[in-house]
């Protein structure tokens, strides 16, 4: 695989190397509407796209609006329908800036090493989770900036994998940035860069919720083996998705982690089960759990999640300090103020609320044309560890220390994945389960 970072020239002949630091000389006009200049060749921007279901799509949408020099060259999946519907939605929106010829539309396992291999400057990873800890390996091996979705892996030794990788980008000087949206929403920056800089106090405690309904699934056909049934309903899959608290609710616990400072817990306790998953498609993963995270200092954070229908929904933050209270909403109405224990004046963000998943994708290129770094690795590394903690401690039923989690053994995705058989199903048993 040849690696961009000692490859001169593109293959329509442009140097790489310049081409950040000659469209960095046409300036910047601000993040909402972003303007470089036209998109000359030496000007371009040629993004590939590994996974094309919604998330990658939306990601590929975004990155060809932050920036008028950006192109989509190259896109990978491991269906062709899935790659066909992304692209046919793409080109409508942006016509000529989707470059993806039959020549760099590829399907299969190894889909990602053919758009690595195609050209590309930056890649947009968004397959299923559990193939991120390998695909981020290659993109960052490879010498190319990185959007990586969250979560970045559903084990640890997946992610241990990441932290590894996720170094090797900021040493040599490539960006990585995370999924992680609600860390580039204008609101939620406001209010807990207030209660980092220690507006109020201490914090004590963090409540937090994700309470929503199921997601969809696909039912077998009899042309699918067990690899499609599980690729079709990855959401339901712990290997592929790390199970809701991990897959979803881990905007929550990034958020915990946000407000502590980025300072990991020492231990958790957990509940968790599926009361209400029936059939096949709904594989392996719990519809709940509810979760506390103990820290050295005595704090705690207590995380609510499920997938349950016709019941109430709710994302919301509560952070509790020594001299006032932070209040989040995630959904409408959106809300991010706090509250002082002296009678102080309530601070309420009153701001613009730009579109956050834009945000990130404005920031990125921006920091491609700059010359700037942005690496995510430490803190993304870290809630996805304390939601993998949260999973294990709910599906053994046993309190589990962050030295425990950090040095789990215990490895969820299959080595080669192949279409195929798949070893059946088994269902965690609190008390039953062994954490390893």
């Amino acid at each position: 695989m040849k690696n961009s970072k000692s490859e001169a020239k593109s293959d329509d002949g442009v140097d790489r190397r310049a081409f950040v630091k000659t469209a960095a000389a046409v300036g910047a006009t601000g993040l909402a509407m972003p303007v470089w200049g036209s998109a000359t060749a030496n000007d371009r921007i040629k993004v590939g796209l590994v996974g094309c279901g919604g998330r990658g799509t939306g990601a590929a949408n975004q990155a060809i609006n932050a920036d008028p020099g950006v192109l989509l060259w190259a896109m990978g999946d491991v269906y062709e329908d899935r790659l066909r519907n992304s692209l046919n939605g793409l080109k409508n929106e942006h016509g000529t800036r989707v470059m993806v010829g039959d020549e760099r539309r590829f399907v299969g396992f190894d889909a990602i090493d053919k758009v690595l291999d195609s050209g590309v400057d930056v890649v947009i990873l968004a397959t299923p989770p559990g193939f991120r800890p390998d695909h981020l390996e290659k993109a960052v091996g490879a010498g190319k900036h990185v959007f990586c979705e969250k979560p970045m892996a559903t084990d640890m030794p997946g992610l241990r994998k990441v932290m590894e990788t996720a170094k090797k980008a900021k040493d040599q000087g490539t960006q990585l940035m995370s999924g992680f949206c609600w860390r580039y929403a204008a609101p939620e920056r406001a209010m807990y860069g207030e209660i980092n800089d220690g507006a109020i106090g201490e914090i004590e405690s963090v409540h937090s919720t994700y309470h929503t309904g199921p997601l969809g699934t696909r039912a077998r056909t009899p042309d699918m083996t067990d690899m499609d049934f599980q690729l079709r309903n990855w959401q339901h899959l712990n290997w592929l998705s790390g199970d809701i608290i991990v897959e979803q609710a881990v905007h929550s616990v990034d958020k915990m982690n946000w407000a502590m400072g980025n300072r990991p817990p020492v231990k958790a306790t957990a509940l968790g089960g599926r009361g209400l998953r029936e059939g096949a498609e709904r594989g392996d993963v719990f519809d709940h759990f509810a979760v506390v995270y103990e820290w050295d200092n005595g704090a705690r954070g207590f995380l609510t999640c499920r997938q349950v229908p016709n019941c109430s929904n709710d994302n919301t933050d509560w952070i509790a300090g020594t001299k006032g209270i932070g209040f989040v909403n995630g959904w409408a109405p959106r809300q991010s103020n706090l509250k002082f224990a002296d009678g102080s004046k309530e601070f309420r963000y009153k701001g613009g609320t730009p579109n956050m998943y834009q945000t990130e994708h404005n920031e990125l290129f921006k920091a491609i044309r700059d010359g700037d770094l942005v690496n995510d690795g430490d803190w993304m590394t870290q809630s996805v560890a304390m939601g993998i903690l949260g999973r294990e401690a709910g599906y053994s039923g046993r309190t589990i220390t962050w030295d425990e989690i950090m040095n789990s053994a215990k490895a969820i995705v299959p080595e080669d994945p192949k279409f195929g058989p798949m070893p059946p199903l088994e269902i965690p048993a609190p008390g039953v389960y062994k954490f390893s």
